[in-house]
């Protein structure tokens, strides 16, 4: 599809990768790439936007949702009524669809846009079903693509960071993420996970799992540093241990110190299909979905907020990036590679749930769940997601999500916003919600309101950075993709007491644009444009990929598929765009 030539004129403009806050001015694109200016000629065959009046950002990027592979088919299998609840019919150019708490791939793709994101990344991808996953990435329509490959209880990894055999363990995991097209490194309960297959779990990240005798401590550590050798293009992605229990808060933060000597590495040398450069990030650990690892208390009985004393310490460091997981309330799917965790929640529930393991290398479980405002558990939830974003000074540190769908589908990200912009809208629902999400949290004496700036950081130029994307995506900086979200806000008016009002702006952006084309006008889509699947290809020394290599194929007698049918084929992706790191060798 070649993409047009368009300027978008008189928008107030919020780009906070380059400093731009409201400022009024055109956005002009060319070949599906941003452009300083464009010829006399080329304007007048340019497609034009009047968004006199209106927010301008750069197309949302989400950086954690579950939204293809495994165990997100399973979510569908195992909430039927989601099909005949939410649905939408075929059109001459799109696929009919449905689900809600975990919509079909067709609807997954149509809602995003209708909202303004043109990218979102899965967030956990077990290796053995990676082809699966790229399957389902390629039939979602509108968005770019890439995943997070699971690898916090791999067992090659498990043996080479217990040998102490660095270099090792980083050749397996460049040879894993071109093997099967990832993007970066995911650690799930690490060193729990492996005990789960067992009927067991870990409780201290000084505990040692059975057969492998490896700690969470050496995982993450190890982990961490193999990330920064390596130049990965995003931090190592961190679901901590114990998370979802009464407590888990002092693991997350004594997790969160494990990376503090790991320094980021600040020159990668990246090389994607069209350009050569040196990125910069400045975390070394991304901690996803902080409000679920920030349980205090030591029992549900006292449960309470533990955000403050994590926040407290990320406002004084700066390795670390959160995204938050916010819950919303109503319907949700749990579902994680933490495997435990899930069957504690089934437990806790008595909901059907659903649980398996990965050989040799993760697990996962779902389970359906609805967060309830009468809960008193479930109140502070919701108040601990929201404190997740406004304890924490900087907004470049921290990225607003669901974890969609565990704390709730990612269609109600505009109620989140209403709530970080508006104190009315936090105070209507705190007077609707059990009366612990006031008294077991801090927020009710929070009157920070966020801006658009703010949101534009949280929901695309910090989610860019940190996923190492800012010179392409969530900025408008000269060469980005030619991505664009027009609200029919404006911002110079905005009045956060009507808070509905701007939920339902953010529901249903006025124009989507991708790679500089129309696809989505006010709710409906009017393109189904091109889309990308982005992986990373590492180089090592090629010594020590046929030294790992031989090891591999020596062990994988354990696994019940063949060698040569393990690897992820380029054809299972769609428009595959490789990052070559390290490309100079």
């Amino acid at each position: 599809m070649m993409s047009g030539t368009i300027v978008i004129k008189n928008g107030y403009v919020f780009d906070p990768l380059n400093e731009v806050n409201g400022d009024k001015m055109d956005i002009f694109i060319k070949d599906g790439k941003v452009v300083k200016e464009l010829s006399g000629s080329e304007m007048k065959d340019a497609k034009e936007i009047d968004a006199n009046g209106k927010t301008v950002m750069p197309g949302g990027v989400d950086s954690h949702s579950h939204i293809a592979g495994a165990k997100v088919n399973v979510g569908r299998m195992m909430r039927p009524e989601d099909s005949y609840k939410w649905a939408r019919g075929k059109t001459p150019l799109t696929h009919s669809g449905s689900g809600y708490t975990v919509p079909s791939v067709y609807m997954e793709g149509y809602e995003y846009s209708q909202m303004g994101y043109t990218t979102v990344f899965e967030a956990a991808v077990p290796p053995m079903e990676a082809r699966h996953t790229h399957e389902e990435m390629r039939s979602i329509p509108m968005l770019d693509m890439g995943g997070y490959l699971v690898l916090g209880n791999n067992w090659f990894m498990m043996r080479y960071l217990k040998d102490g055999d660095i270099d090792r363990a980083a050749a397996y995991v460049a040879w894993m993420m071109r093997t099967h097209k990832t993007y970066g490194i995911k650690c799930v309960n690490p060193a729990g996970v492996e005990n789960w297959g067992w009927g067991k779990n870990i409780s201290s990240l000084d505990e040692t799992n059975i057969h492998f005798e490896i700690t969470p401590r050496e995982i993450i550590d190890g982990l961490t540093e193999i990330n920064e050798m390596l130049g990965m293009p995003m931090s190592m992605h961190l679901h901590a241990n114990n998370l979802g229990h009464p407590g888990c808060f002092e693991t997350t933060k004594e997790s969160l110190k494990l990376s503090r000597s790991v320094k980021a590495k600040q020159n990668m040398g990246v090389e994607w299909a069209d350009t050569k450069m040196d990125l910069k990030r400045d975390q070394s650990v991304y901690l996803t979905h902080m409000q679920f690892n920030a349980f205090a208390g030591t029992s549900w009985r006292d449960f309470e907020s533990g955000v403050k004393p994590l926040a407290d310490y990320i406002n004084n460091t700066d390795h670390v990036v959160i995204d938050s997981g916010c819950v919303p309330f109503g319907e949700a799917t749990c579902m994680t590679g933490d495997g435990p965790s899930i069957h504690d929640v089934a437990v806790l529930t008595g909901s059907k749930w659903s649980n398996t393991d990965v050989e040799m290398e993760c697990g996962a479980g779902v389970c359906p769940f609805t967060y309830l405002k009468s809960n008193p558990v479930h109140s502070t939830q919701w108040a601990m997601g929201l404190e997740c974003l406004l304890l924490i000074d900087d907004p470049w540190k921290t990225i607003m999500t669901t974890d969609s769908p565990n704390g709730g589908p990612f269609t109600k990200y505009p109620l989140v916003m209403s709530w970080l912009m508006s104190e009315a809208s936090r105070e209507q629902t705190f007077s609707e919600c059990h009366k612990w999400a006031n008294d077991r949290s801090t927020l009710g004496g929070v009157d920070r309101e966020m801006s658009m700036y703010d949101i534009a950081i949280l929901t695309r130029a910090n989610t860019a950075k940190t996923i190492g994307m800012a010179h392409r995506k969530g900025s408008f900086g000269a060469g980005a993709d030619g991505d664009v979200t027009i609200y029919d806000i404006d911002p110079t008016k905005v009045d956060t007491r009507d808070f509905d009002n701007l939920i339902q702006k953010f529901s249903t952006a006025e124009y989507t644009i991708k790679d500089g084309n129309v696809v989505c006008h006010n709710g409906e889509i009017t393109l189904v444009p091109d889309r990308r699947t982005y992986y990373v290809d590492v180089d090592v020394k090629d010594a020590d990929e046929k030294d790992m290599l031989k090891d591999v194929q020596e062990w994988f007698r354990y696994y019940s598929l063949g060698f040569k049918h393990y690897p992820t084929p380029e054809k299972y992706l769609v428009n595959p765009t490789v990052i070559k790191v390290n490309a100079e060798k």
